[in-house]
C-alpha cells in the first residue's frame, strides 16, 4: 500500500529536479520475549496510537456503547471517547483473562455461544 508521501507527491517540473526525501524509517520498540509485565496490564490511555484495528459492531452495540460513555460523563464526571472507553474494557477482559484462565469471564462467554 502506498504512503501518504507516494500519493501527495509534487508532480510538476520544477519539483522533480530536487532530490527525492529519504524514506522515514519506522520507529519499533525491542521487547524480549520472556519479559513478563510488571503488575497488572493497564490500558495506553491518552496517548498517540501507532496501530490501527477496526471493529464491526451492531447498531444496538454501538448504542451501548454511547450509552456507557455517556453514563460515566454524568453519574463519574469522566468525559472518555469512544476508543478509550474500548481500550479500557479490553485491558480488563485481557487481565482477567490472563489471571483467571479457563474460568475468566471472556472464556466462560465464548464456552456458552
Amino acid at each position: 500500500m502506498p504512503a501518504a508521501d507516494d500519493l501527495f507527491r509534487p508532480t510538476s517540473d520544477a519539483a522533480s529536479a530536487q532530490p527525492a526525501p529519504e524514506p522515514r524509517q519506522r520507529r519499533v520498540r525491542a521487547v524480549a520475549d520472556d519479559a513478563e509485565p510488571a503488575g497488572p496490564r493497564k490500558p495506553s490511555g491518552r496517548v498517540r496510537h501507532d496501530e490501527k484495528m477496526t471493529v464491526y459492531v451492531t447498531s444496538d452495540e454501538l448504542l451501548d456503547i454511547e450509552h456507557a460513555r455517556l453514563t460515566l460523563r454524568r453519574e463519574h464526571g469522566l468525559a472518555v471517547d469512544r476508543g478509550r472507553l474500548v481500550r479500557e474494557a479490553l485491558a480488563l477482559v485481557l487481565a482477567d483473562l490472563e489471571a483467571q484462565g479457563a474460568d475468566s469471564a471472556l472464556v466462560q462467554r465464548l464456552l456458552d455461544e
